[in-house]
C-alpha cells in the first residue's frame, strides 16, 4: 500500500504512462527532472509486491529502456510465457507431494530413498 506521501507525489509531480495486466500503474515525473533525469515509479494495486511487476516494466523502471512498454511494447518471443508474481505463501503456491498441508495421503508413504549412515 502507497503512503500519503507517495500519493501526494504522485499527484504534484507524477505522469501516468501506463499500467499493466495487475493494475499496477506506472509514473515518471513531469515537467522538470529534480535530478539530471525523470524519477520512474510504480503505485501497486493491493500489496506492494515487487514480484508483480512485469518484465518489460522493470526494464523501463530500472532504465535498460527508453520508452515506456504503454508506448512501444517489446516483441515477445513463442517460448515466452505469461509472467506470474511469486505465490509463495499463497494458496497457489506449489508444494510437492508428500507435502502435509496438501492432504493428498503420500506423507504416509514410505520415503522413496534410505539415508546414508557412515
Amino acid at each position: 500500500m502507497a503512503t500519503i506521501g507517495m500519493h501526494l507525489m504522485t499527484w504534484l509531480k507524477g505522469e501516468l504512462v501506463g499500467e499493466d495486466q495487475f493494475g499496477n500503474r506506472y509514473y515518471r515525473e513531469k515537467g522538470t527532472p529534480s535530478r539530471n533525469r525523470p524519477r520512474r515509479w510504480t503505485l501497486f494495486k493491493g500489496a506492494t509486491e515487487a514480484s508483480k511487476t512485469p518484465p518489460e516494466w522493470h526494464a523501463w523502471l530500472h532504465r535498460m529502456i527508453d520508452a515506456p512498454p504503454s508506448e512501444t511494447p517489446l516483441e515477445t518471443k513463442p517460448w515466452q510465457q505469461p509472467h506470474l508474481p511469486n505465490l509463495t505463501g499463497t494458496d497457489a503456491a506449489y508444494r510437492p507431494p508428500g507435502d502435509p498441508s496438501k492432504g493428498d495421503g503420500a506423507e504416509d508413504m514410505p520415503p522413496s530413498y534410505e539415508a546414508w549412515r557412515p
